[in-house]
């Protein structure tokens, strides 16, 4: 597989993890760090530092924006809800 068509595919595999995860606003970002080590704000942060690399300033809301759909704030109005106090134990234990 040539180098352009790998990337064609990363790509396409990253946008529907995306868009795969904003149908999926009943599993919170707390429960992704606590069972796989990232959350949407990471994918964000990554898809920032990817522009990055390429000389594209993105800033952190405008990168939230992209990856969430919509502003972060109103994403959190929306379908956020508060952690559990088991859920924050889970995150402080594997998270020092």
């Amino acid at each position: 597989m040539d180098l352009q068509t790998q990337t064609e595919i990363e790509a396409a595999a990253f946008r529907t993890l995306r868009d795969h995860l904003a149908k999926r606003t009943d599993v919170q970002n707390i429960d992704m760090m606590n069972l796989a080590g990232f959350c949407r704000n990471c994918l964000s942060r990554w898809y920032q530092e990817a522009a990055g690399t390429k000389g594209i300033e993105i800033s952190k809301d405008n990168a939230r924006e992209l990856f969430y759909g919509m502003p972060f704030n109103e994403w959190k109005n929306r379908y956020q809800v508060e952690a559990t106090d088991e859920q924050k134990a889970s995150f402080k234990a594997t998270h020092k």
